[in-house]
C-alpha cells in the first residue's frame, strides 16, 4: 500500500479522498526538518502545508514520487532539489482564488472605512474618536493591484463590478503598450510600476515570492505612494520591508495598511506593525475558509492520485525531466 505524508493536519476531504483510493496516510509528528526527515522516509508522497521542504527532507524519503503542495505558493519547497531528484512538486493554483479576492476585499473596505481602528477605540470606551478618523468611499476611487494573475484578476473584477472602482495594474508580463496581453479586461488599465504606485488611492499587492521580487516593497516605493493612500499585502510578507512600510506610516508617508503575511511567520512580538494604530493586521487567513480548505486538500490529494497512479499531474510546478 502505497503512503502518503501529511506533516500538518487537512480538511477530512483531501484525507477521504485518498483513503477511498486505497492510500494510507501517515501523519506528522513535527515540521522540523529533523522531525520531516524521519516521518518522510517510507513514504511515496508528501501532502503539504506550510512545512519547509528542503534538500535533506527530499533526498530522505527514498520512496518519494510527489509534493503536493496545499495551496497556491511553493517557496517552502527546494524546486532545484525536487527536479534533481526527480520528484514533482505541484500546487492548486486556483483553489484560493476567489477566497483570497474575498478577503482582500474585505481588507480594502476595513483599512480605508477604518473598521479596525474604530473597534479599538470603541472597546477602550472612546466612541467619539469616530468624529476625528474618516472613512473614505471607495466608489471612483483608484485600485492599483501588483501582480495580475488569477487573484488580482479575480479582485479587480469585484472591486470594478462591486464597489465601482477604478482598477489600474502593473505586471511584469505586459506593458502599458500591449494593454491586451495576459487577458487584460477593457476595464482594467495596465500602468507601469511608477504610475500605479503613484496614482492609486489603495495599492494590492498579488505577486509571488521568488529570488526577482524579495523585499520589492520599501522606502522608495512608499515614496512614491500618495500620502493619503492604504496598502494591502494579502500575497507574501517576504515582498515586504516591513520595518520601512512601518515608517513609512508612522510618518505619514502612507495613510495606513492592512497586512495578513509576515515575514517571518508567525510575526515576531516586536513588529512595528502590530503596534501601528494605522494597520490592521490579521493572522494569515485571507484562504482561511471552509470551502477553500476543503478544495485545497482535495485538489492537492488528486494530483498525489495522479502521480502514484502513472499520470502526469495537473499543476506542476518544477521540471522533472
Amino acid at each position: 500500500m502505497k503512503r502518503v505524508f501529511i506533516p500538518q493536519d487537512v480538511a477530512i476531504e483531501g484525507k477521504k479522498y485518498l483513503t477511498e483510493r486505497g492510500y494510507e496516510i501517515k501523519m506528522g509528528n513535527g515540521t522540523t526538518e529533523a522531525d520531516l526527515i524521519r516521518d518522510v522516509a517510507d513514504c511515496d508522497a508528501i501532502l503539504l502545508r506550510t512545512a519547509k521542504i528542503t534538500r535533506k527532507v527530499l533526498e530522505a524519503g527514498k520512496n518519494l514520487k510527489i509534493v503536493a503542495r496545499h495551496g497556491a505558493g511553493y517557496d517552502n519547497v527546494d524546486l532545484q532539489a525536487a527536479s534533481e531528484l526527480r520528484i514533482y512538486v505541484t500546487n492548486t493554483p486556483d483553489a484560493t482564488t476567489n477566497s483570497v479576492a474575498e478577503f482582500t476585499l474585505g481588507a480594502i473596505i476595513a483599512v480605508t472605512k477604518r473598521t479596525f481602528l474604530m473597534n479599538r477605540a470603541l472597546l477602550d470606551g472612546n466612541f467619539s474618536y469616530r468624529n476625528s478618523h474618516k472613512g473614505i468611499d471607495l466608489q471612483g476611487r483608484t485600485l492599483a493591484i501588483i501582480g495580475f494573475g488569477r487573484i488580482g484578476r479575480c479582485v479587480a473584477r469585484k472591486a470594478h463590478f462591486g464597489l465601482e472602482m477604478n482598477i489600474i495594474a502593473y505586471t511584469p508580463h505586459n506593458t502599458p503598450e500591449n494593454n491586451t496581453h495576459d487577458n487584460i479586461p477593457d476595464y482594467v488599465k495596465s500602468v507601469s510600476w511608477e504610475e500605479a504606485l503613484s496614482t492609486a488611492d489603495v495599492v494590492s499587492l498579488h505577486m509571488p515570492a521568488n529570488e526577482s521580487n524579495m523585499g520589492c516593497f520599501g522606502a522608495k516605493e512608499f515614496a512614491m505612494m500618495k500620502n493619503t493612500a492604504f496598502f494591502v499585502n494579502c500575497a507574501r510578507g517576504e515582498l515586504v520591508k516591513e520595518h520601512e512600510l512601518a515608517k513609512a506610516i508612522e510618518s505619514g508617508e502612507i495613510a495606513g495598511a492592512f497586512v495578513d503575511v509576515y515575514s517571518p511567520e508567525p510575526p515576531e512580538a516586536d513588529n512595528p506593525l502590530l503596534k501601528l494604530k494605522n494597520v490592521s493586521a490579521t493572522p494569515h487567513i485571507a484562504s482561511n475558509t471552509e470551502e477553500c480548505m476543503a478544495l485545497m486538500a482535495v485538489q492537492a490529494a488528486s494530483q498525489i492520485h495522479k502521480v502514484l497512479s502513472g499520470e502526469k499531474p495537473d499543476w506542476l510546478v518544477n521540471n522533472v525531466s
